[in-house]
């Protein structure tokens, strides 16, 4: 016998807008959905009472994640996101408040004792303080690790770099030093040439020609007699190869006509008949 459950197979976001509204009342700024889902924003200073209200008379019972924003233009340049999920209602919503780098946000591991861990998090990518946060230590980063990195003005290379140092048996820290220039790539197709002119392309600020340019005579081409005459003339002439060398003198004969080469041919032919054993006279020998 099948047993149903009684949380609704799809996500019911009608009416909820205006039910959370009511109940949060002057602790919501404001709340729009989104992507099928309803997302609430809270004043920093009542987040753990909006929160408490939400899981206690709303059975938003569990908190999936705790997620960071930075816009570095706004004066609070931080937001910190609260996913909520109500396994009954089969609900989820997003609840969050904003804050600077010394504005403290109220801790909710009151309320959820897995928040500790999200807190820290938040803490070590984006530098956001938690008040009530009694370990708030970093967790992803190493040891002495300075900055957050998922700050936009964190610079993409860090600060320090790390190696294993073979002299002092340890793992060194030490600034960033670049080799070369920090470089740049592009994407574009080669088969449809780059937007900019490439460096050293001496080519690249020559304007096309619209008509090209011909000859009107002979003369400007540089052909003529004169011109054929000079052709003509030999580039080895004068040469002490070319003085010494007889012309009048008949070509070599070829080797192969030669009668001491033929007799010497044939005689290597006949002792190689000579001396290739008879089929009587191999004997057989006993192992």
């Amino acid at each position: 016998m099948a047993v149903l459950h009684p949380a609704p197979r799809f996500t019911l976001i009608e009416g909820l807008k205006s039910t959370l509204t009511d109940t949060l009342g002057d602790w919501l700024i404001e709340a729009h959905e989104e992507h099928g889902e309803l997302l609430l924003t809270v004043k920093r200073d009542n987040i753990e009472d909006a929160l408490r209200t939400l899981r206690d008379n709303h059975n938003y019972q569990q908190l999936m994640e705790i997620a960071g924003v930075d816009y570095p233009s706004r004066a609070e340049r931080f937001e910190v996101v609260y996913m909520l999920l109500s396994v009954t209602k089969n609900s989820r919503i997003m609840v969050k408040c904003s804050a600077s780098e010394d504005t403290p946000v109220p801790t909710v591991t009151t309320l959820w004792p897995n928040a500790g861990w999200l807190e820290r998090e938040v803490f070590d990518m984006y530098g956001v303080l938690f008040a009530g946060n009694t370990d708030l230590r970093r967790i992803l980063t190493d040891y002495g690790f300075e900055g957050h990195p998922f700050r936009k003005d964190f610079p993409l290379t860090g600060y320090h770099e790390l190696r294993y140092s073979e002299d002092e048996k340890r793992v060194v820290y030490e600034p960033v030093e670049l080799a070369q220039d920090l470089r740049q790539f592009d994407f574009m197709s080669p088969w449809e040439g780059a937007d900019y002119v490439l460096p050293g392309d001496e080519k690249a600020d020559i304007p096309p020609v619209d008509e090209p340019t011909t000859t009107e005579s002979p003369k400007q081409t540089g052909a003529g007699a004169k011109t054929d005459k000079h052709a003509a003339e030999k580039v080895s002439a004068g040469a002490p190869a070319e003085e010494e060398s007889d012309k009048d003198a008949p070509p070599p004969d070829p080797t192969e006509d030669r009668e001491d080469r033929a007799k010497r041919k044939g005689k290597t032919t006949d002792t190689a008949k000579a001396t290739q054993p008879k089929k009587g006279d191999i004997k057989e020998t006993d192992a």
